[in-house]
């Protein structure tokens, strides 16, 4: 198994985790290096084959066995009162009333526990219609695209670059009673066809204004567009790439954002 290595200063290990759980890692161990430095031991999963980070990073094989043992310490994520992401291996007796998204991650590390993927559930949930179709985008383990459909979208669309994300989504799918209203691939944006009521976009904030054009195109006349990963301090420049698209609700967390445009 392949572990991203990311060394950066002591003073910037704040913001390359930041960055790092933007790219959807689940789990991040920091070691001390040389000279002051520190390095940043995490996994995008097997079928990435390239990072784009301003620090230098590097990839070491390692022994899978090792390298999931954060496995052990994985909760569930309450989301609201009333929602709750139990890992798929963690045992959980949902309380009556309480919405449960059972989600493996596989090697996508997509959990639903970082606060932009908290964030987007939430957006959903007040969003999603029903009859309604979502499109998500960036969907890793699937986590938005199967909430959409469990809170009653009529069916979603999970897109990602990484191979990965197709098996992983279409057996949390069927985990989760939505298989047959949630379909995924590896298409790229720019290749979607047709529009969407809800568009679901938890990705870095560089990848949100490469991708506006695109973005503004699938959304249906009247839909919502959620964008999400983030950062709640400094995300005007991608509100401007998404123009004339309006801003109608922002909800942080954790020094995070998702906003909702229409």
């Amino acid at each position: 198994m392949r572990q991203l290595v990311v060394t950066v200063r002591a003073v910037e290990v704040e913001l390359a985790s930041d960055s790092l759980w933007g790219l959807g890692v689940v789990a991040i161990e920091e070691r001390e290096a040389a000279d002051g430095e520190v390095e940043l031991w995490t996994s995008l999963g097997e079928d990435v084959n390239g990072v784009e980070l301003p620090w230098p990073w590097r990839f070491v094989e390692v022994d899978g066995a090792v390298a999931d043992t954060w496995r052990q310490f994985a909760t569930p994520v309450w989301v609201q009162p009333d929602l709750v992401v139990r890992p798929a291996w963690v045992p959980f007796d949902a309380p009556l009333g309480v919405t449960v998204l059972q989600i493996e991650p596989g090697a996508t590390f997509g959990m639903g526990d970082h606060p932009t993927t908290v964030l987007s559930l939430r957006a959903a949930r007040r969003l999603v219609a029903a009859g309604c179709t979502v499109l998500d985008v960036g969907c890793g383990s699937g986590v938005l695209a199967i909430g959409a459909c469990v809170f009653g979208a009529a069916s979603a669309v999970g897109i990602d670059i990484a191979p990965a994300a197709v098996p992983t989504t279409e057996a949390n799918a069927v985990a989760n009673g939505v298989a047959d209203r949630v379909a995924v691939g590896t298409t790229d944006l720019v290749d979607v066809e047709g529009s969407y009521d809800l568009v679901l976009a938890n990705i870095l904030a560089p990848t949100l204004v490469a991708l506006a054009d695109d973005l503004r195109r699938v959304l249906a006349p009247g839909g919502a567009l959620v964008i999400s990963g983030i950062l709640a301090d400094a995300h005007d420049h991608v509100l401007a790439a998404l123009a004339p698209l309006q801003v109608v609700e922002t909800e942080t967390l954790d020094g995070w954002a998702a906003v909702t445009l229409r």
